[in-house]
């Protein structure tokens, strides 16, 4: 490969705005191209979420390039999950140990963010431009008005991203999308006439209800984004939730705490649209010189709060790689593939099933013990029993892919200790050595 110089990214969101700061910090020329109008001067979040949960693979790299401190400004950490019961009833389930915590961040306020570290660094960004068309083997883009050529094109573009389009005309790329019957749809809890939190800040908010449910994420300006995961179609789905006595009657009977806080809920639901989640997998996450980060390679549903989290670790992986090979590109791009195309699969398959824990086990009793048992371990053996959920969250050096098979064999062996006869009155005296000695060393 000739030397790079000069790389063109598409999407100047989250991924591809943090991509470019990278890149800028280690030399490159980077343009950075975005289809939409600059968020930081016109609002462009209808339909989309607005509330993210940052966790530790997300701060990581906001930390290697100088960001960490900033966008901590922008968030509110949530130290567990308070689950809502249909009578109201609070229960508080904490996220890791003492002092772990996700932070609540508002998208549009970490994108400006990084815009503006990418223009800090000389990024030249373009916006209102749209990439039409994609030419892998010269590394050439056509915009409605101009061609550009780079050395090395990254396509950071989004779950219907037209540089992967590209690819799946190409001999050997595999890609499938999957959506789920379950679309949502963003509400809000205001804040009170002081500007204070209706509800506890530090928490992210469930409202779990067997094959559906409701989250909220606090907001700096004491507000909370709810959001709505329902189905599209059937008895219960969002088909039947036309008429503002139909809305107001479900919100009564299934968030009757909720309900008392959303004055807006009606304008709300009938202003914001029903939007789709949908799962992409493709591989290689490169062809020729150009290659797929964030959800352009790997769009998840949102379940694990890992989606965010998950683009930013491409870049820092990325960026490994180039400290590792020296920038020598031929060298990197395949091993990029090779290494975050498992983590992907990976994510995706637990964000797909934590989707099935928040609207339904979180509720029941035999899940909750199953937790506290596992938190002992944890208390005990700190370095042998890491619940999956910590290693995912809170454990930034051990991959995706990792932490699925180890948690997948600490499943296997809670499964039998949860058969323990007597198990909810006994789990106490559980012989806690013998079960976290039933693991294999974490390699």
């Amino acid at each position: 490969m000739t030397k790079v110089e000069k790389i063109s990214i598409v999407g100047a969101g989250l991924v591809g705005s943090l991509m470019s700061v990278y890149l800028a910090k280690r030399g490159y020329k980077v343009s950075l191209f975005e289809s939409r109008p600059d968020l930081r001067k016109a609002d462009i979040s209808a339909g989309r979420s607005i509330n993210l949960a940052l966790s530790n693979r997300g701060w990581l790299p906001l930390q290697e390039v100088g960001l960490k401190e900033k966008a901590e400004e922008l968030t509110i950490p949530m130290k567990g999950r308070m689950m809502h019961n249909e009578e109201g009833q609070l229960t508080f389930q904490p996220y890791g140990k003492s002092g772990q915590a996700i932070y609540s961040i508002s998208r549009g306020g970490l994108n400006a963010l990084l815009l503006d570290a990418a223009e800090a660094n000389g990024v030249e960004i373009f916006f209102n431009q749209k990439c039409n068309e994609v030419d892998l083997n010269n590394n050439i883009l056509h915009f409605e008005d101009k061609k550009v050529s780079s050395d090395i094109i990254i396509g950071a573009d989004g779950a219907f991203s037209i540089i992967r389009q590209a690819m799946e005309h190409t001999s050997r790329f595999n890609y499938s999308q999957q959506y789920l019957e379950h679309g949502y749809k963003e509400l809000s809890i205001p804040p009170t006439a002081t500007n204070g939190f209706k509800i506890d800040k530090n928490s992210l908010h469930i409202w779990p209800r067997g094959n559906f449910m409701l989250i909220a994420l606090p907001n700096l300006d004491g507000s909370f984004t709810c959001t709505l995961f329902y189905p599209f179609e059937g008895e219960q789905s969002f088909e039947n939730l036309q008429s503002d006595e139909d809305i107001t009657a479900f919100f009564k009977k299934q968030f009757p705490d909720a309900y008392e806080l959303m004055p807006d809920l009606l304008n709300d639901f009938h202003s914001n649209p029903t939007s789709a989640l949908v799962t992409v997998r493709s591989s290689p996450w490169h062809k020729n010189q150009s290659l797929l980060i964030g959800d352009a390679a790997h769009a998840i549903v949102p379940f694990y709060g890992q989606g965010m989290n998950c683009g930013f670790e491409d870049c820092r992986v990325l960026n490994d790689l180039l400290n590792k090979h020296d920038d020598h590109w031929d060298l990197v791009l395949p091993e990029y593939s090779k290494i975050r195309k498992p983590d992907g699969d990976a994510i995706s398959d637990l964000a797909l099933k934590n989707f099935i824990e928040m609207r339904d086990q979180v509720a029941d009793e035999s899940f909750l013990l199953r937790k506290k048992i596992e938190a002992k371990l944890h208390e005990l053996y700190p370095e042998k029993w890491i619940p999956l959920y910590s290693m995912v969250t809170f454990n930034e050096n051990i991959r995706y892919s990792q932490a699925a098979d180890f948690g997948k064999l600490q499943s296997e062996i809670m499964d039998k200790v949860m058969a323990t006869p007597n198990i909810e009155s006994q789990w106490e005296q559980l012989d806690f050595e013998s079960i976290v000695n039933q693991l294999p060393p974490m390699v």
